[in-house]
């Protein structure tokens, strides 16, 4: 049976032009792997016995988020599942796509299918920029068989991705590479004589390696620009790590508005909470030396010291605050000073949480058994008919009792309820109000 012709023009396999033959390319574009065997990293999906490899195996197109950091290989995976299923690989750009981009490319796969069989992958990068009415489009391509879709997301697809079309694909996980596969790729690199730099037999130094490795923090892409301006500029196709410091600069893994921002701020909060002085600093670091706004990492703090230190040491709150409104007044540089103290007399100070449980507590009541009525005696009686009510009828006033009266303050369905359990590191301050007050009735 003669093989079917694709229609002339369509992309398909691994390349639209293959950019790996391209001696001007970027080194990171020339080095791309050309199938799954040539990936590095990522054993969890592409292990002999792992999901991709599995569906890969079976040759049968179908439908994925990629969801991982810059350079853990996104689109590279992506390209090579479109050579191993021997589909057509469409792509698309939700930055500069729109709807009618989507719907152009739904036509041309709708002509390839119909005219030469060939199944088609629709490759949107950036997938989380697209709008509902955008993802819809691909929903309709994707219900009616015409593709298969495959995006790429740097964001977590659960908050970005509309529910029908996310029910519709498996979420893949990528994670950055690991040191081992870094060193592999540049390796790789350096070594290839067709793709790479190896015919110019260029040397790199141990220490110039590790500090390439380190400089891609598990970005491919970042790792091989770096290694391609240090060749450059290498001298006597050499590459020092002097030479190394020279051409390229730190690129810090973290992203105003994505995951890798909140991951960030996550770990310091859960380091000043784990009572971790030199994790929290280091976090905090991370965030300041990327150019976050340093009233953002004020703000946490001033929450932490209410949520996680509390009455353990009732301090705490002044000292956030004062971090806060001192790096208002100073900014940056120096405001990376008054919130280091911060972060590190929190971290050190105990910790309890009971204001925070009580308030929850509290809260909970009141979803529960809605708006109970102000006792009568703790009512406001500024007018005679108030009063006649009964209004502030009974009412003692603290001021005039040496010791709190024994007085109901909470509605009468909730008497003697104790929203407020005293952590074993509260502050010991007197509250002679437990001792005195009676157990109020139950209902």
């Amino acid at each position: 049976m003669p093989a079917k012709r694709r229609p002339p023009g369509l992309q398909h396999g691994m390349f639209d032009a293959d950019s790996a033959a391209d001696p001007g390319a970027p080194l990171a574009a020339r080095m791309r792997p050309r199938s799954l065997d040539e990936m590095v990293g990522q054993r969890h999906l592409l292990a002999p016995d792992a999901p991709l490899r599995r569906q890969a195996a079976r040759r049968e197109p179908h439908s994925c988020i990629l969801w991982g950091p810059p350079g853990s290989g996104k689109t590279t995976l992506a390209r090579a599942m479109a050579a191993e299923a021997d589909a057509r690989f469409s792509a698309l750009s939700a930055v500069s796509g729109g709807v009618a981009d989507v719907r152009s490319a739904v036509a041309d796969a709708e002509s390839a299918r119909r005219d030469a069989g060939i199944p088609t992958i629709l490759f949107i990068d950036e997938i989380h920029r697209f709008n509902k009415a955008q993802q819809d489009a691909v929903l309709h391509a994707m219900e009616d068989g015409i593709v298969s879709l495959i995006g790429a997301t740097t964001e977590n697809p659960s908050f970005e991705v509309i529910a029908p079309l996310l029910s519709r694909t498996r979420v893949y996980r990528l994670e950055p590479l690991e040191p081992d596969d870094m060193r592999a790729l540049l390796q790789r690199a350096l070594s290839d004589p067709e793709r790479g730099l190896g015919r110019r037999r260029i040397q790199i130094d141990d220490d110039a390696l590790e500090a390439l490795v380190q400089l891609g923090g598990g970005d491919a892409r970042v790792a091989l620009n770096a290694l391609e301006f240090a060749a450059a500029d290498a001298c006597g196709d050499r590459i020092t790590a002097e030479r190394l410091a020279r051409v390229a600069q730190r690129a810090l893994m973290h992203d105003k508005a994505g995951d890798a921002h909140y991951d960030v701020v996550s770990a310091m909060i859960k380091s000043v909470r784990g009572s971790d002085p030199d994790a929290a600093v280091y976090w905090l670091a991370r965030l300041l030396e990327a150019g976050e706004d340093p009233m953002f990492a004020a703000r946490r703090l001033v929450i932490l010291a209410a949520e996680d230190i509390g009455l353990a040491d009732p301090r705490a709150l002044p000292v956030a605050v004062a971090a806060q409104q001192a790096t208002h007044l100073i900014g940056m540089p120096e405001a990376s000073l008054i919130l280091s103290e911060a972060a590190i007399y929190l971290a050190r100070a105990p910790k309890s949480n009971s204001a925070m449980r009580a308030y929850s507590a509290a809260a909970q009541a009141v979803r529960e058994h809605g708006a109970l009525p102000v006792p009568l005696h703790l009512r406001n009686a500024v007018t005679g008919l108030m009063r006649a009510h009964g209004y502030g009828e009974g009412y003692q006033y603290a001021h005039d009792y040496e010791e709190p009266p024994d007085q109901q303050h909470l509605p009468d369905h909730l008497a003697g309820s104790a929203f407020y359990q005293p952590g074993d590191r509260d502050a010991p301050w007197p509250d002679p109000r437990r001792q005195s007050l009676p157990p109020g009735p139950t209902r």
